[in-house]
């Protein structure tokens, strides 16, 4: 059996008598693309929540890598090696692009709480920053003030922010929502380019996206996985086409 990144394992979330999510059982492998699919309100920013540790879970076990990080700390889930971006745009306005990406990179550089360098002067962690522009695209834009993007160039560089500490698994919420068919399609080939080697689990309503991007598919309905399995497979599924999908989508 392949490896996981994460294994999740009758987890539970309950919002006063609320129940979000129920018993749900997930397996996302190493290297691989996953997606998860499903109605509004079926659980899926959720779900994520749970995963990086902003809500508590009810109940179940959360592993990542083999290791428990069931209500672990967020800060604690990441620096285990889980980044995540969120549905709106969570990016500092205020400072250039160049600087949030350089933000992105301190703790995994080993400048936690050092007081006492002055960025500009660390001459690798520029480098690195530099590295990450190139490779999202935005070097051209490293100068300018990170709230005067457009909107499809803040989604860009909240991606980069997110690979910047070097996480192993990258949790991206909708990473393409709002955007047009060709600032889409560039947003796929990055995230294309910066996931590889790593593992994604990605939240996404754009199908032409989750087809085209994803090793397998999770289908997400009223807090509980109902399929997952090979895009084609998904596609195929009598179950999965009542649920969500449609036929006429298919």
């Amino acid at each position: 059996m392949s490896a996981l990144a994460l294994k999740l394992r009758n987890v539970r979330k309950n919002f006063g008598s609320s129940s979000i999510i129920n018993g749900l059982n997930l397996d996302v492998i190493k290297g691989e693309r996953q997606a998860i699919i499903g109605p509004n309100g079926a659980g899926k920013s959720t779900l994520f929540n749970l995963i990086s540790g902003f809500y508590q879970v009810s109940g179940g076990t959360i592993e990542m890598n083999g290791h428990n990080i069931t209500n672990l700390a967020t800060f604690r889930i990441n620096r285990s090696g889980l980044s995540r971006s969120f549905q709106v745009t969570n990016i500092f306005p205020q400072m250039t692009v160049f600087e949030n990406i350089r933000c992105g990179l301190l703790w995994s550089m080993g400048y936690k709480y050092s007081f006492w360098h002055l960025c500009n002067q660390v001459r690798h962690l520029n480098e690195k920053a530099e590295e990450i522009l190139e490779r999202i695209r935005m070097t051209q834009r490293r100068d300018l003030p990170a709230g005067l993007l457009a909107y499809a160039e803040q989604r860009a560089l909240e991606i980069g922010i997110t690979i910047a500490g070097d996480a192993e698994v990258i949790l991206l919420d909708e990473p393409t929502a709002g955007m047009s068919m060709s600032e889409t399609e560039r947003a796929v080939e990055l995230i294309r380019d910066v996931t590889e080697n790593k593992t994604l689990l990605v939240v996404e309503h754009d199908m032409s996206v989750v087809f085209d991007l994803a090793d397998r598919i999770s289908v997400l309905v009223y807090g509980e996985i109902i399929a997952t399995d090979l895009p084609e497979k998904i596609r195929q599924n009598q179950e999965v086409q009542e649920a969500y999908l449609g036929k006429e989508t298919l």
